[in-house]
């Protein structure tokens, strides 16, 4: 995707994508208080938004994002802040060891996100939101960014059970365009207290400037795309009011994926590979 993470160094090490898109969670609107018992008709006070943190350690087997390959068993920590409709968090990823982490990739990775959804019906609503993307050990003189910015908006609609989210990003640092189609599906497991949780991607990017040359107007621009899909199932628990346990795994794969630096031919983007991923999560909201 956007990130600098599809970077493709001039002599051919072609940098994969970008960095994971960071599930964001929002919180809606509380509902309506009942109405002063007057004669006159007043209207309903609402509840006041509450603020909540939610601090969530994860794992994952493969470090993958937009169907490339950035590195092997990875924690990946984050920390969120909610109030009403604004979500503002950080998520971060922290490589098991170096032998696979995909050449030039920064270790840590650390990505401060927000997003706020304006809610238009019970099953329509728009969340505008950004990403900075910033890779503290990016190494600049092989075409990487230490960092990018990725404004985005995501239409949410939900018909007969299944959400669908049409999301579009752009990357202003690495002049990237992101197209993509998310869609969800619940299926309740009251027996067992929890549920499958199924969703489904398709995206495709096109980046102009895959690869940093630190503002050297006699270096030529560096052309990067692809495409991408992903399949997958979580299953949620509930451990306590405030901790939660969310097993996952996914199928995800990249397609069509190259890079062309100036007049030269189009190298394949040998990161966009398909990979099965396991993950596991404990969530702790206070």
């Amino acid at each position: 995707m956007m990130n600098t993470k599809l970077l493709a160094t001039l002599l051919g090490l072609i940098a994969a994508g970008t960095i994971s898109i960071h599930a964001q969670t929002v919180v809606t609107p509380a509902p309506l208080a009942p109405s002063a018992p007057v004669t006159i008709p007043v209207p309903a006070a609402t509840t006041p938004d509450a603020l909540s943190f939610t601090f969530t350690p994860s794992y994952v087997s493969t470090y993958m994002f937009r169907g490339q390959r950035l590195g092997g068993q990875s924690l990946e920590p984050s920390f969120e802040a909610d109030y009403g409709n604004l979500a503002i968090g950080v998520w971060s990823d922290f490589p098991f060891d170096n032998e696979n982490r995909v050449p030039g990739q920064s270790n840590p990775e650390i990505d401060p996100y927000g997003s706020y959804t304006f809610n238009i019906t019970d099953s329509l609503s728009i969340q505008p939101g950004f990403t900075w993307y910033t890779y503290c050990t990016a190494p600049t003189y092989q075409g990487f960014y230490r960092m990018t910015f990725e404004p985005n908006i995501a239409v949410n609609y939900t018909v007969d059970g299944v959400k669908f989210t049409p999301k579009f990003y752009y990357d202003v640092i690495v002049h990237q365009a992101t197209y993509e189609l998310n869609a969800a599906y619940t299926v309740p497991l009251k027996s067992i207290g929890s549920e499958f949780d199924f969703s489904g991607t398709v995206g495709t990017y096109l980046a102009n400037d895959a690869v940093n040359t630190a503002g050297n107007v006699n270096e030529p621009n560096t052309k990067a795309w692809g495409n991408y899909w992903l399949v997958g199932v979580a299953m949620p628990f509930q451990l306590s009011p405030h901790w939660k346990f969310t097993a996952g795994w996914a199928y995800t794969q990249g397609t069509d994926a190259y890079a062309k630096t100036g007049t030269l031919p189009k190298m394949t983007n040998t990161e966009a590979v398909g990979r099965g991923v396991a993950s596991g999560s404990f969530a702790f909201t206070f």
